[in-house]
């Protein structure tokens, strides 16, 4: 099964080699027929602990490495 792969904006990185990633969505919404944007925070390790606040990176599914992370930083794709 092929993992999936997310772009997004770092939120947070506060935590130790942890980073908080907002992926935004968007979509018609199928009653009312607007555009609709619908965001999600995503937990991701980063185990370089370089990328700072405001950096668009791509993060993809892994197994679990905590009770919150279960994704991890694409290094070398932009």
């Amino acid at each position: 099964m092929p993992k999936r792969i997310l772009q997004g904006t770092v939120v947070s990185n506060k935590g130790e080699k942890t980073i908080v990633v907002k992926v935004e969505r968007r979509f018609r919404h199928p009653l009312l027929d607007k555009i609709i944007k619908r965001s999600k925070k995503y937990h991701a390790h980063d185990e370089s602990n370089q990328i700072a606040v405001g950096d668009i990176v791509r993060i993809q599914e892994c197994r679990p490495i905590s009770k919150l992370k279960t994704w991890t930083v694409i290094t070398g794709e932009a």
